[in-house]
């Protein structure tokens, strides 16, 4: 009897500790709202029998196509060189680690225009590197490749700070364990590192994937704006509205399509959580 009274006590407790001021709700609908009623105005302003024919229309689908790939290559370069990067910083030195941390995260939070600048700056024709590589015939701004290198700047520090994070949940007790069974380091990695952090590392890919897919300021600047070659699903969207390449039919198709892959990133991550809690 006691047992079943101090039980309920913790429930209504429980209960109590979730409750919070009723007058919350005010600025959370209006929070919800303000994210939600732009979405709802482009759904409005879509041409129920047009969408279709704008999203199959021939400067849309070749927009959606390059998008896709680079993105795609991109997230492949992002995982063959974040993943060590992670690693790195989640088993470096506390020091070292807030340096390299700070650095990675920096793309987070500069402008995408400003990473466009210093991509040209780097690889640009007068550029760090970009003058060297033109004596051996090497042109890399304003080219597909420069859509893939603009992309991976801005989306690699998505999937790294998702992998040091699950690196650092994980811990290296299980690590341990497998060296002092006589496994080598890279096996150690293969075998036990990687599973370990296989949900964080997912999260992070399709974020990264996401970010790329939506890329717009840098690949603006670096890699221009060139029907085919250069213009992706945003670009495309933006010339659309600058009167040129596409109608505005198609941008508002586009921008939807942006929608449904971005729901559709969100709605993977949380089933692949889900299943990595059981």
């Amino acid at each position: 009897m006691t047992s079943g009274r101090t039980t309920e006590a913790l429930r209504e407790h429980t209960r109590a500790a979730g409750r919070f001021p009723v007058w919350l709700y005010v600025p959370a609908a209006i929070g919800a709202l303000t994210l939600l009623l732009p979405l709802a105005a482009l759904l409005l302003r879509l041409d129920g029998p047009g969408v279709i024919a704008s999203v199959t229309s021939p400067a849309a689908l070749q927009a959606l196509g390059l998008s896709i790939s680079t993105a795609s290559v991109a997230t492949v370069v992002c995982l063959v060189l974040g993943v060590p990067l992670a690693f790195v910083i989640a088993r470096s030195d506390p020091r070292l680690a807030a340096v390299l941390r700070t650095l990675t995260t920096l793309p987070l939070v500069l402008p995408p225009l400003v990473g466009g600048i210093a991509l040209l700056s780097l690889l640009g024709r007068t550029g760090l590197f970009g003058e060297a590589l033109g004596l051996v015939g090497i042109r890399i701004p304003f080219t597909t490749a420069a859509v893939v290198i603009a992309q991976v700047f801005v989306a690699m520090p998505f999937l790294v700070v998702s992998v040091e994070g699950a690196l650092r949940t994980a811990g290296t007790s299980y690590e341990g364990v497998a060296a002092g069974l006589g496994a080598g380091r890279f096996t150690v990695f293969r075998r036990i590192t990687l599973p370990l952090v296989a949900p964080g590392l997912v999260s992070g890919a399709v974020l990264c994937f996401a970010r790329a897919l939506g890329e717009f300021g840098a690949t603006a600047l670096f890699a221009g704006n060139a029907a085919g070659t250069t213009r992706t699903m945003p670009l495309a969207i933006y010339t659309a509205f600058n009167g040129a390449g596409v109608s505005e039919d198609t941008a508002i198709a586009l921008s939807l399509m942006l929608i449904v892959v971005a729901v559709g990133v969100l709605v993977l991550m949380r089933g692949w959580r889900a299943d990595a809690a059981r």
